[in-house]
């Protein structure tokens, strides 16, 4: 069972999230500065949730993952800094490439920071990176091992898109079932639920969402519309 955070809270929640037997932790983490942290997230509260990661290593959390957007012209100088500082605390660190889900609505495709930049940029500073074994095929990520140790992951939905081999399904806050982050359209379990409907009901529901999947987000067509919702509103 995995949780994703902002962290803000996990100084207070770390040992009570584990005693009930949480096993994982996502925790988004995009710079370690705290000028350009309060201008990314409009929180000045950087230092809550370094705390907050210490905290979650000191409770016995042994699976935490660093998931960082990257954003061209803005985050180049955090990637040495976030990879030293999961590499000292035995994390593991993911750079994802920066989509059109931002709450502005101010996307542009030239600020996307390929996977493959970070990459030399990382290997320049460490060494040489080493392709590491895929457990599942369909995992976001690729990762890369560093040669004294310790693993990283880079995902590049927008430079490299692997919408092919993508099996995710996303379950909303409000009991919404997206078949893609960029769908235009929700399967309403909400409403079954409340409904009294019928297991077979449900699976049905899935198997329609499944069934409309798209064979892409389509983010470099010439026809995309973005989703109405950025990506805090869709969570999940």
């Amino acid at each position: 069972i995995a949780l994703t955070t902002n962290g803000v809270l996990l100084a207070e929640q770390a040992e009570d999230l584990r005693t009930a037997g949480l096993d994982r932790l996502n925790i988004s983490l995009d710079t370690l500065d705290p000028a350009k942290f309060e201008r990314l997230t409009r929180r000045r509260l950087l230092d809550r949730v370094l705390v907050g990661i210490d905290r979650a290593c000191d409770v016995g959390f042994r699976q935490i993952r660093l998931n960082a957007i990257a954003i061209r012209g803005e985050t180049e100088t955090d990637v040495i800094p976030l990879v030293e500082f999961a590499r000292e605390r035995g994390l593991e660190l993911r750079f994802i490439e920066f989509m059109p889900l931002d709450a502005d609505g101010r996307w542009q495709p030239n600020q996307v920071l390929s996977g493959e930049a970070l990459r030399e940029i990382v290997a320049e500073h460490f060494g040489p990176l080493c392709p590491a074994p895929r457990a599942d095929d369909s995992q976001p990520a690729v990762d890369y091992l560093f040669s004294d140790g310790g693993r990283i992951g880079f995902i590049h939905p927008v430079s490299q898109p692997f919408c092919e081999s993508c099996n995710r399904l996303r379950l909303t806050a409000e009991g919404q079932i997206r078949n893609c982050l960029f769908s235009h359209n929700e399967w309403d379990a909400r409403q079954l639920l409340r409904g009294g409907a019928s297991d077979e009901e449900l699976r049905q529901l899935v198997r329609d969402a499944i069934a409309a999947k798209a064979a892409g987000h389509g983010i470099d067509t010439v026809g995309f519309v973005r989703p109405k919702r950025a990506m805090y509103q869709i969570g999940g």
